[in-house]
């Protein structure tokens, strides 16, 4: 299978998780007058839409870039692939619970509902962690020299396990505090946009020094 195959079915899903993630906006019917108690409602929503959408795009943004580190691919990256996938498509079933969860307003809900989202976001960071692995036991897949910039890779490579920790202790911190959960659940998203940044610049440096 060429590389453009499993890109342009990469793209298709992940072109297909943005738009759903929209649907779960469902419209109610409105009283004269109360729009802004409708608002006010769905704000929990929106705001698991937003923090969804920027994990979703991150994922995107960081599978886009580490396929400009592979050469070609065979059967076992191909099915690491369709892992990294499955895994990322999950984001929207844990938004729905939690979007259910925080309009309750349940703890025993909103509890579980957030370490569903952090296992989801777990399993998305072991995938990543897996694909590093395999590229990295395997230099003929490889598109890109690391002699130059082994450096620079060395100090980026723990990070889908850096991530795995965050969403770990946010799973752990559900038994005595939603809020501190929700926090590190935020944290984590975060850092997987900064760890995106970072092996954007270590492919960007390698593709420099070949030129």
């Amino acid at each position: 299978m060429s590389k453009s195959r499993i890109n342009a079915l990469s793209d298709g899903v992940f072109a297909i998780l943005l738009t759903i993630l929209i649907l779960e906006f469902q419209p109610e019917t409105v009283k004269p007058g109360t729009l802004h108690v409708v608002v006010f409602h769905q704000a929990p929503l929106f705001l698991m839409y937003l923090l969804s959408y920027f994990y979703v795009g991150t994922n995107w943004l960081f599978h886009h870039d580490y396929f400009q580190y592979v050469k070609r691919t065979n059967r076992t990256l191909n099915v690491i692939n369709l892992g990294v996938l499955f895994t990322s498509t999950l984001i929207n079933y844990a938004m729905v619970l939690l979007i259910e969860a925080l309009s309750n307003g349940n703890n025993a809900d909103i509890q579980l509902a957030f370490i569903v989202y952090d296992a989801v976001a777990l399993l998305i960071s072991f995938s990543f962690l897996v694909l590093y692995r395999y590229l990295e036991r395997h230099p003929e897949l490889q598109t890109l020299a690391r002699s130059g910039i082994a450096t620079h890779y060395d100090r980026i490579r723990l990070d889908p396990a850096r991530s795995v920790i965050i969403y770990l202790a946010s799973m752990i911190a559900t038994s005595f505090s939603n809020l501190i959960a929700g926090l590190l659940l935020v944290a984590g998203v975060g850092f997987h946009f900064f760890a995106y940044l970072r092996f954007s610049r270590v492919v960007h440096l390698a593709i420099k020094k070949e030129e």
